[in-house]
Parts: structure tokens; C-alpha cells; sequence
């Protein structure tokens, strides 16, 4: 079946001298990987391997056999020319982050779109913006939503975050409970926007802090979620 749709690079892997296997976050068809030959030894070809950095929006026309097989894209084009996301150094440290996380995060064949619009207009914010010391913790908070485990709100006056149940309770009641700054502080983060979660004061260590606990959070809710590799680089840059 032939497919024409926006796509977003969550993962790319070389196979062979010459081949690349290509994952993509599709508008219509969910996640789906792709069997590109040749594309790296490809400098005239339409389709080329710098098509495939981590998070690049592509606009793609791919045959999808539907069969849980490797795919093939017939051709692509940017979608969007990014300012600033593979040539700072902060932001570039983001993107493997963030692709990362999507990597183990989102596993569905199938069209999720209200998913793939969060992702593209994080991704554009990310990119048109420079005060981004907390975006990768909002980015995660606001994903739960997509993803079918956003915390619960209606008791956010309790202490202790329970994290293997997403909700806030007064007491502790399993290993996974946890209080203090660090879910004081998630509290700020439910509900706002990029914008504004910008303002949210962080200390190095409250953020890490932070940053783990959600990341425990995406192990209890995801089957098979590992923490990204990239994680011990954005504890160095955001200090």
C-alpha cells in the first residue's frame, strides 16, 4: 500500500557498508521501520542518509506492506528546516534525549495523531526557542498524557506521589511513593505550558532528582522502557 505522510527520525542504525534501517514516528501509520539500501554510499541519490538525523521531520511517500516487516520509503523531503536543533550543543544533547525516549516509549503500527502533533510542535518549540532548561522535564510530563498515564490532579493538595498508581495520596502506602521538593515541584510543572514551565526554579539536584523519578515513573507504565543512554549527558550540561 502506497503512503504519503509527515514523518519524524526516532531512530536510524547502519546495516551492512551501505544500508540503514530507519525508524520513523509516522502521522498515519504510527511506528514503523524501514530498510533503506545503499543510502550511505548514495551522494547524487534523492534520498540521503543526512535525511535521517535524530528527530528531523520528513514529509515521506513509503510502500508499507503491513506485514510487521521492514518497510521502504520511495521518497522524502524535509518537512521543516530546523534554526538551531543539530547545530547547538544544548539542544543537539536534547534531541538524542528526547529521541530516546521515543525509541522505548512508543511502539503502536498504528495512527496516533493527536501524539504525532505533540511531538512536532515540541519539537518546533524546542527549536525556535532558547530558554530551555526544563523542557525535557515538561516534555515527559506532557508525553504521560499522550501515552495513557498522566498523573492525577484531583488530589494534589496530598504529599506523597505514588507513582506505580499516578496519583497523589496522603500517605505512604509502597516502595514507589515519593514526597518532598522534587514532587513539590512536579505539582508547578502539571498543567502548564512550555512557556511557562521555563520559569519553574530548579536546582542541578532537584532537577535530577526530578528527572529520575519521572523516569522511574515511564519504567512502571511502559513494558520494556529503558532509561536513555543520553542521560548522563544532560546531567553535565544542565547543571
Amino acid at each position: 500500500m502506497n503512503v504519503t505522510t509527515k514523518a519524524i527520525v526516532v531512530h536510524s542504525l547502519r546495516y551492512g557498508e551501505a544500508d540503514l534501517i530507519i525508524t520513523l514516528f509516522t502521522k498515519t501509520s504510527g511506528l514503523r521501520s524501514y530498510l533503506q539500501r545503499g543510502v550511505l554510499k548514495s551522494k547524487k541519490g534523492k534520498i540521503r542518509s543526512s535525511f535521517f538525523q535524530p528527530l528531523m521531520l520528513l514529509e515521506i511517500e513509503a510502500f508499507h506492506k503491513n506485514k510487521g516487516t521492514l518497510e521502504r520509503i520511495k521518497e522524502v523531503k524535509v518537512g521543516t528546516h530546523y534554526k538551531t536543533l543539530h547545530t547547538n550543543l544544548i539542544k543537539s544533547s536534547l534531541v538524542f534525549f528526547i529521541a530516546d525516549i521515543l525509541k522505548n516509549a512508543i511502539q503502536e503500527e498504528e495512527e496516533n495523531t493527536e501524539l504525532f502533533n505533540y511531538l512536532e510542535t515540541a519539537i518546533l518549540w524546542l527549536d525556535s526557542n532558547d530558554g530551555i532548561a526544563n523542557f525535557h522535564i515538561t516534555f515527559l510530563i506532557k508525553l504521560t498524557q499522550y501515552l495513557g498515564f498522566f498523573p492525577d490532579t484531583s488530589t494534589m493538595e496530598y504529599a506523597y506521589f505514588n507513582l506505580q498508581e499516578g496519583v497523589f495520596q496522603p500517605s505512604e502506602t509502597n516502595l514507589y511513593c515519593q514526597s518532598g521538593l522534587a514532587v513539590s515541584k512536579l505539582k508547578e510543572f502539571l498543567g502548564t505550558t512550555f512557556e511557562a514551565s521555563m520559569t519553574i526554579g530548579l536546582s542541578k539536584s532537584t532537577r535530577s532528582e526530578l528527572l529520575s523519578m519521572l523516569l522511574v515513573y515511564f519504567e512502571l507504565h511502559l513494558h520494556g522502557f529503558k532509561k536513555p543512554k543520553s542521560l548522563s549527558v544532560l546531567s553535565e550540561i544542565f547543571k
